[in-house]
């Protein structure tokens, strides 16, 4: 009986680590595709810890088609981001806990400042749990607004 057991546990493990996308990559680790209603998918980086959300996408000059950058903050709160150190433009895209986006900033323009508090702040006006950054003019380009809600 308890060989039966081990089995089928081992089965259900077995099963439960097969379902879902895998990354095929090494760059693909830590990433999880996000499903816009248009059916349109993005392998998007994760960013969960403090210093990698701070980090985000600067120091980069390009963000390859099909990619993203999806920030999971704790709680829902007041998210405003800014573009220091960016360099390429960016749409970013705040969504409640339910996934819903509830605000946009469209070709947020990157920073040319040379000191971080001379960056404007965009964004943080709804309360947010998630923030997705892709290529400037991805969201129009997709048909997304506020209201949609993304699969991730």
């Amino acid at each position: 009986m308890q060989r039966f057991l081990l089995a089928v546990i081992l089965a259900t493990a077995c099963l439960t680590v097969s379902c879902g996308e895998k990354p095929t990559a090494i760059e693909d680790f830590n990433t999880r595709v996000v499903t816009l209603p248009n059916g349109k998918k993005f392998r998007c980086e994760v960013m969960v810890h403090p210093q990698d959300m701070a980090r985000g996408m600067m120091f980069r000059d390009s963000m390859a088609p099909g990619r993203g950058m999806l920030f999971m903050h704790r709680e829902a709160a007041l998210y405003p981001y800014w573009m220091y150190q960016v360099r390429i433009p960016l749409d970013i895209i705040w969504m409640d806990r339910s996934h819903r986006i509830v605000e946009m900033s469209i070709a947020t323009p990157p920073c040319d400042k040379g000191v971080a508090s001379q960056c404007p702040n965009f964004g943080g006006t709804a309360k947010a749990q998630f923030v997705l950054e892709l290529a400037g003019g991805t969201a129009p380009k997709e048909g997304l607004k506020l209201g949609d809600v993304l699969d991730f």
